[in-house]
Protein backbone atom coordinates (compact mmCIF):
# COMPACT_ATOMS: atom_id res chain seq x y z
CA UNK A 1 0.00 0.00 0.00
CA UNK A 2 1.03 3.40 -0.71
CA UNK A 3 1.02 6.95 0.37
CA UNK A 4 1.97 8.93 -2.32
CA UNK A 5 2.29 13.01 -1.01
CA UNK A 6 1.22 15.17 -3.97
CA UNK A 7 1.63 18.66 -2.67
CA UNK A 8 2.13 20.55 0.77
CA UNK A 9 1.71 23.94 1.76
CA UNK A 10 0.49 26.06 4.96
CA UNK A 11 -3.19 24.14 4.85
CA UNK A 12 -1.85 21.08 4.66
CA UNK A 13 0.04 17.86 2.76
CA UNK A 14 -1.91 16.55 0.38
CA UNK A 15 -1.82 12.99 -0.91
CA UNK A 16 -3.25 9.63 -2.39
CA UNK A 17 -3.95 6.36 -0.69
CA UNK A 18 -3.62 3.85 -2.98
CA UNK A 19 -4.94 0.76 -1.78
CA UNK A 20 -5.60 -2.43 -4.60
CA UNK A 21 -6.89 -0.55 -7.58
CA UNK A 22 -9.10 1.79 -5.70
CA UNK A 23 -7.91 4.92 -3.65
CA UNK A 24 -8.83 8.13 -1.08
CA UNK A 25 -7.59 11.39 -0.53
CA UNK A 26 -5.51 12.27 1.87
CA UNK A 27 -4.45 15.85 4.03
CA UNK A 28 -1.71 15.89 6.46
CA UNK A 29 -0.06 18.36 8.77
CA UNK A 30 2.58 20.53 6.26
CA UNK A 31 6.10 19.29 6.89
CA UNK A 32 7.70 21.04 9.81
CA UNK A 33 10.48 18.55 10.81
CA UNK A 34 8.69 15.94 12.43
CA UNK A 35 7.36 18.09 15.49
CA UNK A 36 4.71 16.22 17.34
CA UNK A 37 1.42 18.43 16.71
CA UNK A 38 2.70 20.51 14.13
CA UNK A 39 3.91 18.09 11.50
CA UNK A 40 3.03 15.39 9.10
CA UNK A 41 5.58 11.96 9.75
CA UNK A 42 8.10 11.40 8.12
CA UNK A 43 8.13 9.67 4.46
CA UNK A 44 9.32 5.65 5.35
CA UNK A 45 7.80 2.25 6.05
CA UNK A 46 5.07 1.70 8.72
CA UNK A 47 3.39 -1.30 9.95
CA UNK A 48 -0.40 -0.21 10.43
CA UNK A 49 -2.98 -1.74 12.36
CA UNK A 50 -6.29 -1.81 14.16
CA UNK A 51 -6.29 -0.07 18.18
CA UNK A 52 -8.66 1.44 19.71
CA UNK A 53 -8.89 5.18 20.41
CA UNK A 54 -10.88 6.62 22.87
CA UNK A 55 -11.98 9.54 20.78
CA UNK A 56 -12.21 7.58 17.19
CA UNK A 57 -13.13 4.28 18.19
CA UNK A 58 -11.54 1.21 16.02
CA UNK A 59 -9.13 2.48 13.93
CA UNK A 60 -5.88 1.97 12.29
CA UNK A 61 -2.35 3.18 14.25
CA UNK A 62 0.56 4.14 12.08
CA UNK A 63 3.52 1.59 14.79
CA UNK A 64 6.99 2.89 15.54
CA UNK A 65 7.08 6.32 13.67
CA UNK A 66 10.64 8.02 15.30
CA UNK A 67 9.44 10.60 18.03
CA UNK A 68 6.00 10.29 17.69
CA UNK A 69 2.66 8.55 18.88
CA UNK A 70 -0.45 8.05 18.35
CA UNK A 71 -0.70 8.81 14.45
CA UNK A 72 -4.35 7.44 13.06
CA UNK A 73 -5.69 7.45 10.10
CA UNK A 74 -9.09 9.05 10.76
CA UNK A 75 -11.93 10.78 9.41
CA UNK A 76 -11.48 15.29 9.66
CA UNK A 77 -11.35 17.55 6.91
CA UNK A 78 -8.78 20.36 8.15
CA UNK A 79 -4.49 19.64 8.43
CA UNK A 80 -3.60 23.27 8.30
CA UNK A 81 -1.00 25.13 10.37
CA UNK A 82 -2.19 26.42 13.86
CA UNK A 83 0.47 29.12 14.19
CA UNK A 84 0.10 30.34 10.73
CA UNK A 85 -3.79 30.49 11.46
CA UNK A 86 -5.38 27.70 9.30
CA UNK A 87 -7.66 25.16 11.20
CA UNK A 88 -6.37 21.77 11.78
CA UNK A 89 -8.59 17.89 12.55
CA UNK A 90 -5.30 16.57 12.94
CA UNK A 91 -2.46 16.22 15.68
CA UNK A 92 -0.22 14.28 13.20
CA UNK A 93 -2.52 11.84 12.05
CA UNK A 94 -3.61 11.00 8.29
CA UNK A 95 -7.27 11.91 7.32
CA UNK A 96 -8.92 10.20 4.83
CA UNK A 97 -10.85 11.95 1.99
CA UNK A 98 -13.00 11.02 -0.77
CA UNK A 99 -11.92 13.98 -2.70
CA UNK A 100 -10.08 17.99 -2.19
CA UNK A 101 -12.41 21.50 -1.85
CA UNK A 102 -12.24 24.17 0.13
CA UNK A 103 -14.07 25.16 3.23
CA UNK A 104 -13.94 28.20 4.55
CA UNK A 105 -10.96 29.26 1.92
CA UNK A 106 -9.21 26.57 3.13
CA UNK A 107 -7.69 23.67 1.22
CA UNK A 108 -9.26 20.65 2.85
CA UNK A 109 -10.62 17.22 1.97
CA UNK A 110 -14.07 16.04 1.86
CA UNK A 111 -16.65 13.63 2.37
CA UNK A 112 -14.34 12.29 5.19
CA UNK A 113 -16.44 9.70 7.16
CA UNK A 114 -17.45 8.04 3.64
CA UNK A 115 -13.64 8.04 2.63
CA UNK A 116 -12.68 5.94 6.28
CA UNK A 117 -15.43 3.54 6.13
CA UNK A 118 -14.47 3.01 2.48
CA UNK A 119 -10.98 2.18 3.26
CA UNK A 120 -11.94 0.33 6.52
CA UNK A 121 -14.36 -1.76 4.84
CA UNK A 122 -11.51 -2.28 2.02
CA UNK A 123 -9.31 -3.38 4.24
CA UNK A 124 -11.41 -5.53 6.33
CA UNK A 125 -9.63 -3.95 9.42
CA UNK A 126 -6.44 -6.16 8.45
CA UNK A 127 -2.86 -5.31 9.43
CA UNK A 128 -0.79 -3.82 6.46
CA UNK A 129 2.43 -2.46 5.54
CA UNK A 130 2.34 1.56 3.77
CA UNK A 131 5.04 3.25 1.79
CA UNK A 132 5.00 7.01 1.89
CA UNK A 133 6.58 8.73 -0.13
CA UNK A 134 6.98 12.40 -1.45
CA UNK A 135 6.26 13.52 -4.74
Amino acid sequence: MKLLRTDSDDHGTFGILIFGDDYVRTIELPWRENRPNLSCIPQGRYTVSMRHSPKYGKVYHVEAVPGRSHILLHHGNFAGDKTRGFRTHSAGCILLGTKRGRLASQKVVLASRPARTKFETRMNFQTFELEIIDA
